[in-house]
C-alpha cells in the first residue's frame, strides 16, 4: 500500500478485506450455530414477514415464512445468520460480546484530558442490542450529552440550535453499523463513539468496501459490504438503502452552517469526523491543522475541515504552514498535482 512516499506492506487484515472483495465473501451471511430462533424480537419478526409479502410480491403466495427467512438470508438451513442475528436478536451480544458500540463523551479536545474535578468522561456508556435498538440508543446519547444553542432573532422569537444535526447524526451512526466489517477478524472490535468538546468522532472496522475512493464518497454509488443485512432493514424501515447516507449528511452540516464531516481510511478503519460551532471558531489554530495532517490529506479534505474557501485555506492557511516546514508535501516536485496530499512533518511514513 502507498503510504506517503513510502510503499508498505499490506497488514493481514488488510490483505483480508483485498479478497473479500475479490472473492465476495458474504460475512453477513455466515452462520451463528448456537444462535436461537426462539431469542429473536417475535414483533419485531412478524412486521418485517409482513413487509417481506407486502413490498416482494414474488413471496406473498406459495411462500412459507421460514422459507422467505432461507429466501431473504435471515437464516441458512434453519440456522440464524449473522444479518439474521442483529436484526431480531434480542440480544446477539451473548454470541458477539464486543460487536457493539462504546460511546463516550470528553470534557477536553483529545483523550485523556480530564474535567475541572479530574474527571475523566463526562458519560460512558456500551450500548447494545440489534442494530436498530443499538441505532436509537446511540442517537439518544449524542442528544442527551450535546450542548443546544439559544438563538433569539430580531422579533424577540426564540430557535434552539443542538450542537449537531441529528439527522446527520442519525445518518453517521447508521452507516457505521450497517457498512462495518463483520468478519472473524474484527468480532472484538466494537464501534467507537466519541463526543469531544469540539467534535464527535464515529470509528468502525473496515475501509472502503471495493474500488471507491474517499473523494467519491457520496457521489457514485458504491457496492455494499454487507448487502443481505441492508436488506433486512430496508424492509424494517431502520436505513433507504439508496446511498443517501454522505449527501444528507453533507446537507445537514452546510444547512446548519457547520464544516462539512471530514472521511478517513487508515489501517481498516473507518472515521468520520463532525466538528461543532466550538471547532468552527478555533478551527484555523496551527495545532488543529498539523493535528488533522498526522495522516496526509487532499487539499479537498482541507477545505471541508476549515470549513473556509479555497483560496483562503491554502494561502492564509496551508501555505505559510508549508513554507516554514511543519507541513510537508508528499509529492513535493509536483506542487499543483491533483494526488498531492499535504502531512505534518516527521510523519511522513507510517501514518
Amino acid at each position: 500500500m502507498r503510504v506517503g512516499e513510502s510503499d508498505e506492506p499490506m497488514s493481514e487484515y488488510e490483505i483480508y478485506s483485498y479478497e473479500a472483495f475479490r472473492k465476495r465473501i458474504r460475512d453477513d451471511v455466515r452462520t451463528v450455530d448456537n444462535a436461537k430462533m426462539h431469542l429473536f424480537d417475535e414483533e419485531r419478526l412478524e412486521d418485517y414477514l409482513a413487509a417481506v409479502k407486502r413490498e416482494r410480491k414474488n413471496l406473498a403466495e406459495h411462500v412459507t415464512d421460514s422459507e422467505i427467512l432461507e429466501l431473504m438470508g435471515v437464516t441458512s438451513e434453519n440456522v440464524p445468520t449473522l444479518a439474521g442475528l442483529f436484526a431480531f436478536s434480542r440480544y446477539p451480544q451473548a454470541y458477539f460480546p464486543q460487536l457493539c458500540i462504546t460511546a463516550v463523551c470528553l470534557p477536553g479536545t483529545q483523550m485523556g484530558e480530564t474535567g475541572s474535578g479530574g474527571e475523566r468522561f463526562i458519560d460512558n456508556k456500551r450500548i447494545t442490542g440489534a442494530i436498530p435498538d443499538m441505532l436509537e440508543e446511540a442517537v439518544e446519547f449524542v442528544r442527551k450529552n450535546s450542548r443546544t444553542k439559544t438563538i433569539i432573532d430580531d422579533e424577540g422569537r426564540r430557535t434552539d440550535k443542538p450542537e449537531y444535526p441529528m439527522k446527520a447524526v442519525r445518518e453517521a451512526i447508521l452507516n457505521a453499523l450497517v457498512h462495518r466489517d463483520y468478519s472473524i477478524h474484527t468480532e472484538n472490535v466494537p464501534i467507537r463513539l466519541e463526543m469531544y468538546r469540539d467534535r464527535m468522532e464515529v470509528q468502525s472496522s473496515g475501509g472502503l468496501y471495493g474500488r471507491i475512493s474517499i473523494d467519491a464518497l457520496g457521489k457514485v454509488h458504491p457496492e455494499t459490504r454487507n448487502a443481505v443485512l441492508a436488506n433486512l432493514l430496508e424492509l424494517l424501515k431502520v436505513t433507504e438503502n439508496r446511498y443517501s447516507g454522505i449527501p444528507t449528511m453533507r446537507t445537514e452540516f452546510a444547512g446548519a452552517g457547520l464544516p462539512a464531516p471530514v472521511f478517513s481510511v487508515s489501517h481498516g478503519e473507518f472515521k468520520v469526523v463532525m466538528k461543532n460551532d466550538y471547532f468552527k471558531e478555533n478551527i484555523t489554530s496551527e495545532e488543529s491543522i498539523l493535528e488533522f495532517c498526522s495522516v496526509p490529506r487532499s487539499r479537498s479534505e482541507l477545505i471541508a475541515f476549515t470549513g473556509k474557501s479555497r483560496t483562503h485555506t491554502m494561502q492564509n492557511i496551508v501555505d505559510p504552514l508549508v513554507k516554514s516546514g511543519k507541513l510537508n508535501l508528499t509529492l513535493p516536485d509536483k506542487p499543483k498535482s491533483s494526488k498531492q496530499r499535504y502531512v505534518r512533518a516527521g510523519r511522513e511514513k507510517g501514518c
